[in-house]
């Protein structure tokens, strides 16, 4: 096992490679998409024992919408059959779920669904897996930049007062801490419209390996590299070796 020590509180991960592992396997892309819900399930359980705060993981980006019909059809089929095989379970487990993006895109049967199970596990208090569908960061920023101008122009909030937090506290992730590390499966090395406010100061880490074979020795893996690292946080090195010395 590697060294885990140092374990952040908000792991936010985008799942790459579905498509490629089942080409690689001749098999059609949806296959990789079903192998890919297994890699969730078992980072979920782990993540939960590994005592994390919060998962956030990138389902479907508001780009995705330009993928092939049938693969979207697909996809959708998919997220709606994981919400039901996973409730109960998630249930059972402790972990709370939030849907985040914009959901009006989605189905009405669909929309019901993720309501359904948000409610079923709004109680629990472990783990918190919060699920990006249909969303893109740049969405979330305009969509709080909307709500703050609407209390502006109530005359509920004062334009030269608006700071750092009132923005965070409009986003869809309002109430939680910011993201500590951002792993991306799958070789590609940008964040794709991912939490980009969010992860202002997030350790990022890539890897090749494809989204269906990663699994709880990567996440290891990860966190270790995570740990390795000095979060400065716009401080000198000196600074941050002297803030731990004094706690």
């Amino acid at each position: 096992m590697h060294n885990i020590e140092n374990i952040p509180r908000h792991i936010a991960i985008v799942m790459d490679g579905n498509g490629r592992w089942a080409r690689a396997k001749h098999r059609p892309r949806f296959m990789g998409h079903k192998k890919g819900v297994d890699a969730v399930r078992e980072i979920v359980k782990e993540c939960g024992s590994l005592n994390v705060e919060c998962l956030t993981l990138f389902a479907f980006s508001s780009e995705n919408w330009k993928r092939p019909e049938e693969e979207i059809t697909n996809l959708m089929g998919l997220f709606m059959l994981a919400l039901d095989r996973e409730a109960r379970s998630m249930a059972r487990n402790n972990v709370q779920l939030q849907i985040v993006g914009d959901l009006s895109f989605f189905s009405d049967k669909l929309q019901a669904k993720i309501k359904q199970v948000e409610d079923l596990t709004s109680k629990c208090d472990g783990l918190r897996l919060i699920v990006a569908a249909n969303y893109g960061g740049r969405w979330d920023i305009t969509k709080a930049t909307k709500a703050l101008a609407k209390k502006v122009a109530a005359g509920e909030m004062d334009a030269d007062l608006i700071n750092e937090d009132d923005i965070s506290s409009h986003l869809t992730t309002a109430g939680l801490p910011d993201p500590d590390l951002f792993i991306r499966t799958g070789g590609e090395v940008r964040i794709s419209n991912f939490l980009i406010w969010q992860m202002a100061y997030a350790e990022l880490y890539f890897t090749d390996v494809l989204w269906p074979d990663f699994g709880k020795d990567q996440l290891h893996k990860a966190i270790a590299d995570y740990s390795s690292r000095q979060r400065r946080f716009g401080k000198t090195s000196e600074q941050v070796m002297a803030e731990k010395a004094t706690k």
